[in-house]
């Protein structure tokens, strides 16, 4: 059975009350998800693998450079892709779904991705695109992902 993954995308530069709810994003997410992936850097990315690694998950980063020592320490897997910002395609089609934290133009463009590949993607107080499901908090996260995961 193939295992069940998550990306998790957001800035790589974020809030203390962004910091905190990708944290315990990452931590309930272990309840839905085998593996979560991420561009493996700092900020939403930091946040939500040090959650997920709490609770017990394997955590893989696709990182923009080629040197493996760019990656945030909760990442156990590094992808060192060197491929700059169009690594964001590889974070997207890696996941049955994509969470979209708050972000800027990176966190946009994998939005845009998730919908032309037709990923499903949950907006947790992000952008507000039409085709997103938005969402308000990390419980609801969790509902959409096991909906969207069951539809498959």
């Amino acid at each position: 059975m193939k295992k069940k993954v998550i990306s998790v995308i957001g800035g790589h530069i974020c809030s203390a009350e962004v910091e905190q709810i990708a944290q315990d994003l990452g931590k309930k997410l272990v309840e839905v998800a085998d593996i979560l992936v991420c561009g493996g850097l700092g900020g939403v990315m930091e946040a939500v693998c040090k959650g997920f690694k709490a609770g017990g998950g394997v955590t893989l980063g696709i990182i923009p450079s080629y040197n493996k020592e760019d990656a945030n320490q909760f990442v156990d897997i590094v992808i060192p892709s060197g491929l700059g910002l169009a690594r964001n395609v590889l974070v997207v089609k890696s996941a049955d779904v994509v969470i979209a934290l708050p972000g800027e133009a990176g966190t946009l463009s994998e939005i845009a991705y998730c919908l032309q590949f037709d990923i499903p993607v949950i907006s947790l107080k992000s952008w507000d695109i039409p085709g997103a499901i938005n969402v308000e908090t990390v419980d609801e996260v969790l509902r959409e992902v096991a909906r969207c995961i069951n539809k498959k």
